[in-house]
């Protein structure tokens, strides 16, 4: 299934734009989303903490992904 990913901060330069779209296989869980970006996009594994959310949620490592959900990677987040 194809889905639309957000990205946010560092995520958006790493990715070259602020959404990109992906195919993933159906029923495919949010850390098999973050392997495959992993395998494509390299530099995000040097990020420290890179979460991801579902329809403005957290998501957990073991949720489904369903084609229509809204998925943004968020980046940490540093200041002072």
């Amino acid at each position: 299934m194809k889905i639309k990913i957000l990205a946010f901060g560092i995520t958006r330069d790493i990715l070259g734009g602020s959404t990109v779209e992906m195919q993933i296989p159906a029923e495919a869980s949010v850390a098999d989303l973050r392997a495959a970006l992993y395998a494509e996009y390299p530099a995000l594994q040097k990020l420290n903490n890179l979460a991801i959310a579902l329809n403005t949620e957290y998501a957990s490592e073991e949720q489904t992904i369903a084609e229509r959900d809204e998925v943004v990677l968020i980046p940490p987040v540093s200041g002072g």
